[in-house]
């Protein structure tokens, strides 16, 4: 199910992170480390009532910052591009100001639905000033105090108005969406993949306004396939500025199974790639790596290097499977679906509670775990409490005991015991009294 998306906007210093803050709770998740994706905009999931919907704080729109005001606009522009209701944050205490005209502006032209949140209404100078903002021609205006919680609930009340009507039927159908940075070869990987002889493919309509779904039938089963570079939107700044990718891919990996991460060979692995990855981690989705453009390798190096430098680069991926192809020549393009076939499996494999028993019971006594203080961690049971992706549940004596390299070591012992390849698993500890 896809869920809806609220992009809050404005210019500068207007309370934009105290309303985002306010609305996701402590549930902000922040994609660290990111050169202008995470310092200027910041992307969470939220709930209010029974609504789930993404929220997406931008950076400020500041028309006298003329260096820096173009960069900010796309990034706003992208995130309206993303919204089905657009938050315009404005500042009541200092009123209506050449900049909010600005973000007027960018808003009209997007035809989204808009509510001005006239914040900061706390203050006595705001109520001189509430009325100015009339003129900026909207028609839903509530006055609000991120700071105190004021007007929040019928703020939210109108934000998530008609999210209702916009869930999707739950699809049961296994979906696997190509990501990565632009111009790795996402889309001609697609269309190779599409076009070859075993495949059947029908089209559908876009469920989201830059990715292109596709229905793919395959050894008669059928998958969605989400292609994140099928963007349809007038000009080409949003493929041009590649950190910009990156919110494009986290909407496509929230709503896949399995991703298909592309590479380009040519180029070799940046830190776009390993964010993007981190993300696939986080969110419990199964991944295969697809070094694209293999053709392109000049010194000819052999499979067999390449997938070394690969394993050293993502270290922390050492169960995904990787795939070289080149979409131009559609060589070796008939790996991909076989191993999708494989990755599907192991993201929902269920294993008897006694066989996982038997398992961590040899592990545990072939490896005992560093006693602290003169105590050592005991594991009573272990089973498996969920699938996409596999979690088993450590009944333990103490589980402040279970050090993270002891905790690796479990989740190797695991892997090289069932066939988990290319899915992330998740440990829990939970002491016996819980």
């Amino acid at each position: 199910m896809k869920l809806p998306t609220v992009a809050l906007v404005g210019r500068p210093n207007v309370g934009k992170s105290t309303i985002f803050n306010k609305i996701v709770g402590k549930k902000i998740s922040i994609i660290e480390d990111t050169p202008g994706v995470t310092r200027d905009r910041i992307y969470s999931e939220a709930s209010y009532k029974n609504y789930r919907f993404n929220v997406i704080d931008t950076g400020g729109i500041d028309a006298s910052l003329e260096k820096f005001n173009d960069e900010i606009k796309i990034q706003a522009e992208i995130a309206i591009d993303e919204a089905d209701v657009v938050v315009f944050v404005v500042d009541g205490k200092e009123g209506l100001t050449s900049n909010d005209l600005v973000v007027r502006d960018i808003l009209r032209k997007s035809n989204k639905k808009v509510i001005v949140a006239i914040n900061k209404v706390d203050n006595k100078k705001a109520e001189d000033h509430i009325y100015d903002f009339y003129e900026l021609g909207f028609d839903v205006y509530i006055p609000i105090s991120g700071e105190h919680g004021i007007g929040f609930v019928e703020l939210m009340d109108e934000v998530t108005k008609d999210f209702n009507e916009k869930e999707e039927k739950e699809d049961k159908r296994l979906k696997f969406s190509v990501i990565g940075r632009p111009n790795v070869g996402k889309s001609s990987l697609i269309n190779a993949l599409l076009n070859e002889e075993r495949v059947i493919v029908s089209d559908v309509a876009g469920t989201t306004r830059d990715a292109i779904d596709t229905v793919l039938a395959y050894q008669k089963e059928e998958f969605v396939v989400i292609d994140t570079a099928g963007m349809r939107k007038k000009g080409k700044i949003y493929e041009n500025v590649e950190k910009y990718s990156l919110l494009r891919s986290m909407k496509a990996i929230d709503r896949s199974d399995i991703c298909l991460l592309v590479i380009n060979a040519e180029e070799g692995i940046i830190e776009h790639d390993k964010h993007i990855a981190g993300y696939v981690l986080e969110k419990g989705k199964g991944l295969i790596l697809v070094v694209n453009k293999w053709d392109t390798v000049e010194d000819k190096k052999s499979i067999k290097e390449y997938l070394k430098e690969v394993r050293s680069e993502f270290q922390f991926l050492s169960y995904v499977p990787v795939i070289f192809t080149s979409a131009l020549t559609k060589k070796r393009v008939h790996t991909i679906m076989p191993e999708v076939l494989k990755v599907s499996e192991n993201i929902k494999r269920e294993i008897k509670t006694s066989v996982i028993n038997d398992v961590i019971q040899d592990a545990y006594l072939l490896n005992l775990p560093p006693s602290y203080k003169g105590r050592r961690l005991k594991i009573y049971y272990v089973n498996q409490t969920g699938i996409k992706p596999p979690k088993f549940t450590f009944h333990v004596n103490n589980k402040n005991l279970v050090h993270f390299s002891y905790e690796r070591y479990l989740e190797n012992k695991l892997r090289e015991n069932f066939e988990l390849e290319g899915t992330p698993i998740i440990l829990q500890f939970k002491n016996r009294s819980e």
